[in-house]
């Protein structure tokens, strides 16, 4: 597993580069934006990143699974890892590291904004119909590119949610926007979902 990880991670590096160099672009087309309008533009990127996240990662255990008879049992489980992969690593992702690059870099209105819980209304049911198509119609090639770039673009709109009249740094903004998506995304899309299937 340790070999999958390393080898997923150097993979994505490229892209995750030019992911988070969209995101310094963005943030330089958008620096004006005003706090509410970028807080609705997180709220549009961070479903859609949960979206992807919840339709890769069910759909990579499902196609990796042993047995794929499903019983009730069986059903439940690839439920509970589609949402813990989507949710919890999608809110890492999109939340929990933008908040430590903005309090880091001292942005003077870091808020940590928890999708499912602040807008539990629109995230869970989205990551549900995500969970349910993925079971019929499991795929992980689009879904993946995607996902990367519109976690980039939701790290940043909480960002730019946080950092005031300026920005301090724009290499630091580069930093947690790689750091955001490298490592969260290749662990949801591709690491979670295989731990669970037993499988060399």
């Amino acid at each position: 597993m340790i070999k999958t990880i390393i080898h997923e991670l150097k993979k994505h590096l490229p892209f995750t580069i030019f992911g988070a160099l969209t995101g310094i672009i963005f943030l330089m087309i958008f620096k004006d934006l005003p706090h509410d309008k970028a807080h609705n533009l997180f709220y549009v990127f961070h479903p859609l990143h949960i979206c992807f996240s919840a339709i890769v990662t069910t759909a990579m255990y499902k196609k990796h699974l042993k047995n794929k008879a499903q019983s009730i049992i069986g059903i439940l489980k690839i439920f509970i890892i589609g949402y813990v992969g989507a949710v919890g690593i999608g809110t890492l992702s999109d939340s929990i590291v933008p908040f430590l690059g903005e309090k880091l870099l001292e942005m003077p209105h870091s808020h940590m904004h928890i999708g499912f819980i602040e807008k539990w209304w629109l995230i869970n049911p989205l990551v549900i119909v995500s969970i349910i198509f993925a079971y019929y119609k499991p795929t992980t090639k689009l879904p993946h590119t995607g996902h990367v770039l519109i976690s980039t673009w939701a790290s940043l709109f909480h960002i730019i949610m946080a950092k005031g009249d300026q920005i301090s740094s724009y290499f630091g903004v580069f930093i947690f926007l790689f750091l955001a998506v490298w490592f969260p995304c290749c662990l949801s899309d591709i690491v979670f979902p295989l731990i669970f299937t037993n499988k060399k």
